[in-house]
């Protein structure tokens, strides 16, 4: 089996003797072994087996496996929350006087970790801007060890070019971390570019229908050794329940992301030009600004279109208490269609002058397009605007 859309519903755990034709939940904490030399073996890691669910369960080994398939990757590791795939990746692999070098444009909480959490350990980071690629090596320092972006980033769609940041680690042998939760495997594969590790918050696309939290970190296995061991003896296990519902939602990912990037296009089309708009921003539009760049390392531009309303939070706020259809939540990548405003938000965090930088605005509004019908869609967003 070579397909994406094969493997990701085909690849499943052993079947049990039961016979099932879909995967058991497996709501266990622990397992038992047939004798004591067993246990030791297996607790010795010379023997494979699952131990106790906050190492390993089957139900989140199935996931594992799909997700590393998809994005071709080496191993993995699952984890309750996207968050906590964030955090460990670079907890688990920096020390006390390490430097990290980040894209600016990033979700608020891992804003957060950069600038509160991580320097409380010693690690310190910079902050680079996508638009001045000429600018990052110089804050390449002796202490850098990993660069860390998003692309396209939350929520301003900012892309990087992947081909030219997989030479820059190279060039310093630096470990490449990309969030790729607005892409997923099914539009780009950062490790083709170079990535050593690929984060998702599975929350939002993986799972695609707002149920259940979950997070992943794949890419190499010497890394993932490393995450592993860490995440072993700090628990921030995926539960196994959580883990069936999002190998299941992977058997849809690509149908799911195809109806997203059709729709959120045809959203953004026609929003262009709305004369209650300053600017509506989406990777395939061609007056997007990294047009070109969108078309050269993404196969669609994804289910997530911004744009700017006339008149900052005054205007932004009208706007959202006058959507009938769509919701108004912090969430993403849901089949339902989601309007956020940001700046208030899930970046309300972030100083002015933080905000100004990632082209965060009073008036920025995040679309995430849902799988409705695009005829409604339009139609409830036009309806909000025209009370703006």
């Amino acid at each position: 089996m070579s397909d994406i859309e094969t493997n990701a519903i085909r690849l499943q755990a052993k079947r049990s003797h039961n016979r099932e034709h879909s995967v058991p939940l497996y709501l266990t904490s622990s397992f038992i072994f047939d004798n004591a030399e067993q246990a030791r073996a297996v607790f010795a890691d010379e023997e494979a087996g699952n131990i106790y669910s906050r190492f390993s369960n089957p139900n989140v080994d199935e996931l594992v496996q799909k997700m590393c398939y998809l994005e071709k990757a080496e191993d993995g590791f699952a984890f309750a929350t996207g968050m906590s795939a964030v955090f460990t990746s670079m907890a688990s692999l920096l020390s006390s006087g390490d430097h990290v070098l980040a894209g600016r444009a990033v979700f608020g909480s891992t804003h957060q970790l950069l600038t509160t959490v991580l320097p409380r350990w010693g690690i310190t980071h910079s902050y680079a801007d996508a638009s001045t690629p000429e600018e990052w090596e110089s804050l390449i320092t002796p202490e850098t060890k990993m660069i860390l972006v998003e692309t396209p980033s939350n929520p301003g769609l900012e892309l990087i070019d992947l081909e030219w940041l997989g030479e820059l680690k190279r060039k310093y042998n630096l470990i490449l971390v990309v969030d790729n939760c607005f892409a997923t495997p099914v539009l780009q594969t950062p490790i083709d570019y170079g990535a050593d590790l690929v984060v998702h918050s599975a929350t939002k696309y993986i799972d695609g229908q707002g149920r259940v939290l979950g997070g992943m970190v794949v890419g190499r296995a010497d890394l993932i050794k490393e995450i592993r061991f860490f995440s072993r003896h700090t628990g921030p296990a995926l539960s196994p329940f959580n883990a069936w519902v999002l190998s299941k939602s992977l058997e849809t990912l690509s149908l799911r992301i195809d109806k997203h990037c059709e729709n959120a296009l045809k959203l953004a089309q026609t929003l262009e030009g709305n004369p209650a708009l300053e600017v509506v921003n989406y990777p395939f539009l061609p007056s997007f600004a990294q047009y070109e760049l969108a078309k050269k390392q993404m196969k669609q531009g994804g289910g997530i279109i911004t744009f700017v309303v006339k008149g900052g939070y005054v205007a932004a706020k009208r706007f959202m208490d006058s959507l009938q259809m769509a919701t108004i939540t912090s969430n993403l990548g849901d089949t339902r269609t989601i309007a956020t405003h940001p700046a208030s938000t899930t970046h309300s965090k972030l100083s002015p002058e933080e905000k100004a930088a990632t082209g965060i605005s009073d008036g920025l509004i995040r679309v995430s397009v849902g799988l409705e019908s695009i005829n409604d869609i339009i139609a409830d967003i036009e309806q909000a605007l025209a009370k703006v």
